[in-house]
Formats: C-alpha cells, sequence, structure tokens
C-alpha cells in the first residue's frame, strides 16, 4: 500500500461514544483512541490484502475486537476494489472466536478471510443504537396485512465517515420543536417545494411532521454532515405505504422520500455520500428487509437513470392519482456484494 490515504474515523456506541482514529500512512495502518495506541497493522495490498498485526501493549479484548473491526472497516471504505481481507489467524488468540462467532471473519486454515459484503451488514459499526430482532406479529392497517412495527427511535440512528468528502454522515429522528423553524425554511424554498410539494406556514409543517412522527410506518429523519443539518429524509415500510398495492410488497420492503434543503449540499459528491449510506442505514436497521423500493416520477429520467446507475433496477411504470411513476428497487445481496457503499463512477 504505497500511498496516504487521509485520516478515518469510527466512532462505536459498545465503546460508549468514544472515537476511534484510523491512519493510513505508507504500508502501516494505525489505530488509536485519544492519542494512544490501541492497535497497529501492516497492509500488504497484492493479489490479496493481508493485515499483520504489529507488536504491542496487551488490549482488553473488547478494545482489541473495536480496534480491529475500525480497520477493516476504513480500509474496505476507503477501497472500492477490495473483495477479502485476509487476517493471520495466530494472531488473534483474544478474539479469534469471537470474530468467527459474529460473522466477520471464516477461518480457512491458518488464516481467517473477513469478507467486505458480511462485515457491511454488522449494525454495531454504524448504528449507534443496534437493534433488536423485532417479534413478528401481523396485524391489519386498512387492507393491508403487515407486521407490527417497533416503536420509533429517538437521538441518533446511523453515522458513518465518509473518505472522499473527509466528513461524517449522521442520521437522526426528526424532532418538531428542534427542527421545526429548519423544516419551514426548507419546504418553503421554491426549488424544495417544486418537487416535494408541502410548502406551508409555520402551523402547516409542525401538523405536518407531527403527522409524521405519529404514523407507524414511517420515520422522518434529519440529515447531517459534520453535525451540520442538510436534509429531510422518510423512511417508510412499504406494504403500508401508498405504494404498495401497486407491487407486490413483502413484508419488511422499505422505500424512501428524500429532500436537501440546503443549496450547498446538493453536488454530486455528497449525493454519492447520503444516498449509499441511507440504503446502508435501512438494510442494517431491519435484516429482514431485502428490497428497497422508491416511486420517483417517471418523467424524471436523469433521476431514474441515476439511481440506476447506483443500484436500483426500474422494474415498470405506473399510475399514481396525482403522478406517474417509476418503480425503482435495490437488492440487499446487489447492495453488500457489489459493495455499493462507494459511489457508482457513472452516477
Amino acid at each position: 500500500m504505497n500511498d496516504t490515504v487521509n485520516p478515518a474515523h469510527f466512532s462505536s456506541a459498545i465503546l460508549s461514544g468514544q472515537a476511534l482514529d484510523v491512519a493510513h500512512a505508507g504500508d502501516t495502518l494505525a489505530v488509536t483512541r485519544n492519542g494512544q495506541p490501541v492497535l497497529q497493522l501492516n497492509v500488504d495490498i497484492g493479489n490479496e490484502c493481508w493485515l499483520a498485526r504489529k507488536s504491542g501493549a496487551p488490549q482488553p479484548p473488547a478494545l482489541l475486537q473495536q480496534a480491529l473491526l475500525a480497520a477493516l472497516e476504513s480500509l474496505s471504505a476507503s477501497r472500492a476494489e477490495l473483495t477479502a481481507l485476509r487476517l493471520h489467524a495466530g494472531e488473534w488468540p483474544e478474539i479469534k472466536a469471537e470474530l468467527l462467532r459474529s460473522g466477520v471473519a471464516r477461518e480457512s486454515g491458518p488464516s481467517m478471510t473477513v469478507a467486505p459484503a458480511m462485515l457491511w451488514q454488522l449494525p454495531q459499526l454504524w448504528l449507534p443504537q443496534a437493534p433488536a430482532i423485532y417479534p413478528q406479529n401481523h396485524v391489519r392497517t386498512g387492507e393491508r396485512w403487515h407486521p407490527q412495527r417497533p416503536a420509533k427511535p429517538h437521538g441518533y440512528v446511523y453515522e458513518r465517515f465518509i473518505p472522499w468528502l473527509g466528513q461524517t454522515i449522521a442520521f437522526r429522528a426528526a424532532d418538531v420543536e428542534q427542527d421545526l423553524h429548519t423544516m419551514h425554511k426548507w419546504m418553503n424554498d421554491p426549488r424544495v417545494a417544486q418537487f416535494f410539494q408541502e410548502e406551508g406556514d409555520l402551523d402547516y409543517q409542525r401538523a405536518y411532521l407531527s403527522g409524521r412522527l405519529a404514523d407507524p410506518h414511517m420515520l422522518p429523519l434529519i440529515a447531517e454532515f459534520d453535525r451540520v443539518p442538510f436534509g429531510y429524509m422518510e423512511v417508510y415500510w412499504a406494504q403500508e405505504n401508498r405504494l404498495g398495492p401497486y407491487y407486490a410488497a413483502d413484508d419488511y420492503d422499505r422505500g424512501w422520500h428524500v429532500l436537501v434543503g440546503e443549496q450547498a449540499y446538493s453536488g454530486g459528491q455528497y449525493i454519492s455520500a447520503w444516498l449509499p449510506s441511507l440504503m446502508h442505514y435501512m438494510f442494517l436497521d431491519e435484516p429482514r428487509t431485502q428490497r428497497i423500493v422508491g416511486e420517483p416520477a417517471a418523467s424524471h429520467h436523469r433521476q431514474v437513470r441515476n439511481l440506476e446507475r447506483s443500484g436500483f433496477a426500474a422494474v415498470k411504470d405506473f399510475d399514481f392519482p396525482h403522478k406517474r411513476a417509476t418503480l425503482v428497487m435495490l437488492l440487499r445481496e446487489k447492495f453488500f456484494s457489489n459493495r455499493l457503499w462507494h459511489p457508482s463512477p457513472k452516477a
């Protein structure tokens, strides 16, 4: 690994919010906490990527495992071409059993193989509130028979360092009192109102956001870069949504609506960060979610093409009462096996 990569940051809820810093320099990858060394690795990228553990001070197993995960996440986040990372099995006696049990690694003779497609499905790496599998109990909403949905989260639900921006993206649950004035500004921006069509005064925006928060099938989120709000995102369960009757919706299909409220964050380099991060969050939040769907206007040909370049398939055109739409769909297997958390060079 001959080039130097800017330091990457990795936050772990397991470490009570303390940050682990990952720095790449030459063929060395160093993980520190509060400026103190935790783990150093030699990185050899040839036909395969090998990570060899350097000697250092002993660490508690939990901290050592988090440091290794931080290193693996940082490397696989910045290297789109890596399909596997290899560890020397004998170098990790303190945590080898847990790495194998959790699915981080698979053992093959004297080595352990880490597949990014599996690593990136571990929610504790990006979700401050790692979800449990919510018990399945079907209920009826109107004519739709669907699983009962879990209570909505509060606070931050996803956080990820974006190497090509040098910034951290985060999603948090929207809050009426905290976000009302920001939502009012965004919704009444002519650029946003043209397509979102929810402009109105403060009372209207309060009712709109309160309604989304009260709706069991909808989760409204505020998106931030380095803690600066830039957009509003609605994540919904497709079965109960207006989209559900227009295709054979599965129990855990999810969909999304987005508006970028701050013009400064509307460029392609930001879309390449928030779009895959939002998809990543939905797949992590519910491991039974196999498909993510959307319904852009069929006339928005550029948007549909960009979604196709980002991994979505355009399934069909259909007619809502208010617009002709294109059903687009992203498969879980495609997202992780194609490592779509990296931006598409064509999108």
